[in-house]
């Protein structure tokens, strides 16, 4: 038991680091308007950590890297990023995982990505419209009813991001997960 949680750990601590070196050296604007929405692949390390061992590991893994980045790679956006990042994924790893939890198929894995990209999108939508203002408020100054009317008007392309990033995400897990799932069990890490 006890070697079985140091190996889970250690597979955690791995995809951890994976996915702070993909975000320093991956992230990049989808959108030229919106230059600030980055695109980034972190998100590929923590599904499969949530694949290999369930929703609630998954989870442990966003908060986790969300802070890491949040405190490095990610510093300029503060706390405000680390929740915004724990809020993203973790709906996204909470939802997939639980499915997948159930059904371990690609089918499965299909459905399971396709609910997590969808909560994901869903819970970004209230989660920016009540915390961005406040973000843009304090770190740029911006009047309350200023940043307010600000993010409603990026809400379409805010919405779009999450669902390209999202989708990006776990379309990649979804290729790449049963290899590494493979290298992995190969080295008795899952």
């Amino acid at each position: 038991m006890k070697n079985m949680t140091t190996k889970k750990l250690t597979t955690l601590g791995v995809l951890a680091a994976c996915s702070i070196v993909l975000v320093a050296f991956i992230h990049f604007p989808i959108f030229g308007q919106v230059s600030f929405l980055e695109y980034d692949p972190a998100d590929i390390p923590i599904l499969i950590g949530t694949f290999l061992f369930g929703p609630v590991w998954g989870f442990v893994l966003t908060v986790l890297v969300s802070v890491i980045q949040g405190m490095t790679v990610s510093a300029h956006s503060g706390v405000y990023g680390i929740v915004m990042h724990t809020i993203a994924t973790g709906a996204f790893t909470l939802v997939a995982g639980t499915i997948y939890k159930r059904n371990k198929t690609k089918k499965g894995a299909l459905i399971a990505i396709a609910c997590g990209i969808v909560s994901m999108v869903a819970v970004m939508y209230p989660a920016n419209l009540a915390l961005t203002p406040i973000y843009l408020n304090a770190m740029v100054g911006l009047e309350m009813e200023i940043a307010k009317s600000t993010v409603t008007s990026l809400m379409p392309f805010i919405l779009l991001f999450n669902l390209v990033k999202a989708g990006i995400n776990g379309v990649v897990t979804y290729i790449v997960y049963k290899r590494i799932h493979k290298l992995f069990s190969k080295f008795n890490l899952a």
